[in-house]
């Protein structure tokens, strides 16, 4: 079968590998779409270490080629990238995402960059007709949006600020009208992300500026926001999440922090009394309530996707997602299955 093969950092192309051999508890599938995100360009640039040859790709969606009893051949599904050990401490004290003994599909072993992948069997999760395949493999960035807002336990009328519009941000300001808060407001630089979130639900969008904490004031009855997703990934983006929440309010740091040290206003951490909810991965359950929210149409995913190329290509949509492209969102890869 044809595989993506990183051999070493920035080496990667299509080569002829074994296909991946079924034991029992896992599934075969036959992969017709995956997703690129920034794990994977940390990979390819060997920011993140992995064993090589490796195959890479967590955000994996096609169908049933073999699978154990209960699963019909040729069924659409999507790939839970997380697998677990399900018997340590932390995997019985129900956090699977957290086990110490698990992993993540296309890292630590091989992922979803070719025509066949191998999964455990209880990581895969039926598709209706509804969902078009070619753009499912957002769902799976979806679940960890949706578990961090799970944590973070979203009450109807909740003002929820999400800073940074890129596809995470743009699945916060969904998934937090989906919970009923209001007002949901985005912030970026980018004009035309704040557009597009106003498309798919955003009640206001700002732009960082200096009259971003008083229109913030204004929209929230002069309180700040009852919780803030702070989706960029920078401390001083966080720094401006911890001004804009309320008394009493919640922030979630959902971007990934790549700094070792940096300025915050600890004291207003205290003084505002500030819960700060972190969230990893998703959970099981995470999966089928995803689905059933783009199945009705609650989420939106193709405004999410910008560009796509054939799975041959993965050097070229690297090459993309390592610019930083302002007009770049989503990308996916098509297997031409």
């Amino acid at each position: 079968m044809k595989g993506m093969v990183l051999t070493a950092p920035h080496e990667v192309a299509p080569k002829d590998v074994k296909p991946p051999e079924r034991d029992s508890g896992e599934a075969l599938i036959r992969v017709s779409n995956s997703g690129i995100c920034g794990t994977d360009l940390k990979i390819f640039q060997g920011g993140i270490p992995v064993a090589y040859p490796r195959i890479m790709g967590h955000e994996s969606v096609g169908e049933v080629a073999e699978a154990g009893t209960g699963v019909k051949s040729g069924a659409p599904v999507i790939v839970d990238p997380a697998y677990c050990c399900g018997t340590c401490y932390i995997c019985r004290s129900g956090q699977p995402n957290l086990c110490p003994n698990g992993g993540l599909l296309g890292r630590d072993v091989d992922g979803g960059f070719a025509e066949l992948q191998t999964v455990p069997a209880q990581n895969i999760y039926m598709l209706p007709e509804q969902i078009d395949l070619s753009v499912a493999p957002l769902i799976q960035p979806m679940t960890t949006c949706l578990h961090a807002q799970r944590l973070a336990k979203i009450s109807p009328g909740e003002a929820v600020i999400v800073m940074g519009l890129g596809v995470t941000g743009l699945l916060h300001v969904q998934l937090a009208k989906a919970h009923g808060a209001y007002p949901v407001i985005g912030i970026t630089r980018s004009q035309w992300k704040r557009e597009l979130a106003e498309k798919v639900g955003a009640d206001l969008t700002l732009a960082p500026d200096a009259n971003m904490k008083d229109k913030v004031l204004d929209a929230t009855g002069g309180h700040g926001a009852d919780l803030v997703i702070e989706s960029v990934g920078k401390l001083s983006v966080l720094a401006q999440a911890i001004d804009l929440a309320r008394l009493g309010g919640r922030i979630v740091p959902f971007g990934i922090y790549t700094e070792t040290e940096g300025a915050l206003p600890f004291y207003d951490l205290y003084f505002k009394e500030l819960n700060l909810i972190n969230a990893r991965v998703a959970k099981a359950q995470d999966f089928p309530a995803c689905i059933d929210l783009v199945r009705r149409g609650v989420v939106k995913l193709e405004p999410l996707i910008s560009h796509r190329f054939p799975l041959d290509q993965i050097d070229q949509a690297l090459g993309l997602l390592d610019s930083g492209d302002s007009g770049r969102m989503k990308i996916i890869l098509n297997h031409g299955v």
